[in-house]
């Protein structure tokens, strides 16, 4: 047995000696409902020297002065002193109170007053056990440094390190923000099925499970979009899920397999509505969530102060890989492309060159908000071609930081170009043409303006954090041996 086991044993042996001796002396261990006068937050606004209140949180801090003792409470909003004396508490409260640990949850009622240092303090009068933890908090207080213990089990990451609970808080906040803001403009929050015969609506590997009542192979959802645009369908105009999407892709500061999704969809809208759209839903949790437009580092500021840039695919292509990109033949992307220093595959074809350039040379130059337009219709099978150029198709790209953080389209609604485009992603495997779509957009589905935003990467940027790890509370990781 490891020494690390062999302190942590120890520990729990001594917190269980404690545990004994409390019960002996009156106390369960594992309290039931207590009643708060608020959050410690909401204590600290409340103070008034001499008011009485009633308070729980989590012993962080204990220091003992003889007949006296100071300690730190804190739940998720931050953390409130204590101060428990003998003479007010009586001696048997006194004594079981030394038998308490780091970690464990009590609660207090007493009076407010201020020490000589000026710290808001509250004179307990009586305490109340409400759970006694049997393990010890993270060994080193002034922060939870192990990051294999930090993703593993979060909860501690939360007690040890204040500004991890706050990423969340904001988070929560952030999600309540968004869809308050869009049900302020007529959009109605609907749920599709996250299990799905066919995955549709992007281009990515799913993650097969099986249906026992059914007796079907099912597959978890890639994308919610063929099912939004049903309900366009059907008559509703403004609708938006907010909720998981599954791709059984790869693991990396930028990418996980169970990730947050919102999209979008406005009958009669299009790639301008959702531009519009996008802009004011950032900038308005920016603010009022935030507190700022501006995120980043000092080195590598993020602005997100509108107008933001709209420029096209093209031109952005042609910055770096030269005016005469477009007319070169493959072999001569191929070798321009070397030339640029990326590694081609043989196989590739001339959009997939041309996107290797973007994705490796352009989209991580682009820091604040832009609106790259005009992509390759290869590239979007479900939008509308451009009217002046049935190559490009009529969408956007938000780039932020570096990072795609919401495509946008005018979607295409002829179900019969649908269909040839479906036909031609199959490459002769009819299995693959979701017929079910295709059969509801026969019924008619009006123009649109469609998007989508990664809710992930977007609260990395504006936590300011750079690995989409720590935005998500519980991160898929490799399972131990």
């Amino acid at each position: 047995m490891t020494e690390e086991h062999l302190d942590q044993n120890t520990f729990r042996a001594q917190r269980i000696d404690n545990l004994n001796v409390l019960q002996e002396l009156g106390y369960t261990p594992y309290g039931g409902e207590y009643k708060r006068s608020g959050t410690l937050a909401e204590i600290r606004g409340q103070f008034q020297e001499e008011g009485r209140t009633q308070i729980a949180g989590r012993i962080v801090a204990i220091r003992e002065m003889g007949k006296s003792v100071f300690a730190h409470l804190q739940d998720y909003t931050g953390r409130f002193q204590i101060y428990l004396r003998k003479n007010d508490v009586g001696d048997d409260a006194f004594k079981a109170f030394k038998h308490l640990d780091l970690g464990d949850h009590i609660g207090v009622s007493g009076t407010f007053f201020t020490t000589r240092m000026g710290e808001p303090t509250l004179k307990v009068e009586e305490w109340t056990l409400l759970s006694k933890t049997l393990l010890p908090l993270p060994a080193k207080w002034h922060g939870l440094q192990d990051v294999e213990i930090r993703y593993r089990q979060r909860y501690l990451d939360l007690i040890a390190n204040p500004e991890v609970c706050d990423v969340f808080r904001k988070r929560s906040l952030a999600i309540k923000g968004i869809r308050d803001f869009l049900f302020d403009r007529g959009y109605l929050e609907v749920e599709t099925p996250m299990m799905q015969a066919m995955p549709g609506g992007a281009a990515a590997t799913p993650f097969k499970t099986y249906y026992e009542a059914l007796g079907s192979p099912m597959y978890m959802r890639i994308a919610p979009e063929l099912y939004l645009k049903r309900m366009l369908v059907g008559g509703f105009d403004r609708v938006f899920e907010l909720n998981r999407n599954f791709r059984n892709e790869g693991l990396s500061r930028f990418h996980n397999p169970e990730f947050t999704m919102l999209e979008i969809y406005e009958a009669f809208g299009g790639v301008q509505t959702m531009m519009e759209l996008v802009t004011q839903l950032i900038t308005h949790v920016a603010q009022t969530v935030y507190g700022s437009l501006v995120f980043g580092s000092e080195e590598a500021p993020i602005d997100l102060t509108p107008p933001w840039r709209v420029v096209p695919y093209r031109d952005l292509i042609i910055e770096v890989a030269g005016e005469d990109w477009f007319s070169l033949d493959l072999a001569q992307q191929q070798e321009r492309a070397q030339s640029l220093e990326l590694q081609i595959a043989p196989e590739w074809n001339e959009t997939e060159i041309t996107q290797e350039i973007f994705e490796k040379r352009i989209e991580k130059t682009l820091r604040n908000p832009t609106f790259v337009t005009r992509l390759p219709v290869d590239l979007v099978p479900l939008a509308k071609t451009c009217p002046d150029d049935p190559e490009s198709v009529n969408v956007f790209e938000l780039i932020i930081g570096g990072r795609e953080i919401a495509p946008g389209y005018e979607e295409l609604n002829d179900p019969q170009e649908q269909r040839r485009r479906f036909e031609e992603q199959a490459a002769g495997d009819p299995e693959k043409v979701d017929e079910a779509f295709l059969l509801a957009l026969e019924h008619g589905m009006p123009p649109a303006g469609g998007m989508g935003i990664g809710i992930d990467r977007l609260l990395m940027i504006l936590s300011n954090v750079e690995a989409i790890r720590d935005v998500i509370l519980f991160p898929q990781l490799k399972q131990k041996a």
